[in-house]
């Protein structure tokens, strides 16, 4: 994923907004709170750093490319990153940035999440 394509799919995400800082790394937020962040390098593959659940942390943890996120993940938070090949494929990539931002725009109240158009389907009662 290019650096363009990366930020295009994130900006695309209702309510996002997006900041450089950290060094020159693309941040990117839901109601403030980040869900993403990329850096690129010198040419080399792009250190894509993403929330993920429990379950798909420990998946993902271990596979080739990935890693528990620094400075992240050693705080007991649950973030991915993406970091060399093989890594994730652009598709799966961008699913589990979806993800990420779902998960990050769940998180805040109800009257943000209406306010940045992230409210989860309606439950059916039964």
């Amino acid at each position: 994923m290019t650096e363009e394509q990366f930020n295009a799919f994130c900006g695309a995400l209702p309510g996002t907004s997006h900041v450089v800082q950290w060094g020159g790394s693309h941040v990117w937020k839901v109601g403030g709170k980040v869900f993403a962040i990329a850096g690129w390098n010198r040419g080399t593959e792009p250190g894509v750093t993403f929330k993920v659940s429990d379950v798909a942390f420990e998946v993902l943890r271990a596979r080739p490319g990935l890693r528990p996120a620094p400075y992240l993940a050693s705080r007991g938070m649950k973030w991915i990153q993406h970091y060399a090949k093989p890594g994730l494929r652009d598709g799966d990539l961008r699913a589990y940035l979806k993800e990420s931002h779902r998960i990050v725009a769940f998180g805040l109240s109800k009257k943000m999440q209406k306010a940045l158009g992230v409210l989860p389907p309606a439950q059916p009662r039964s």
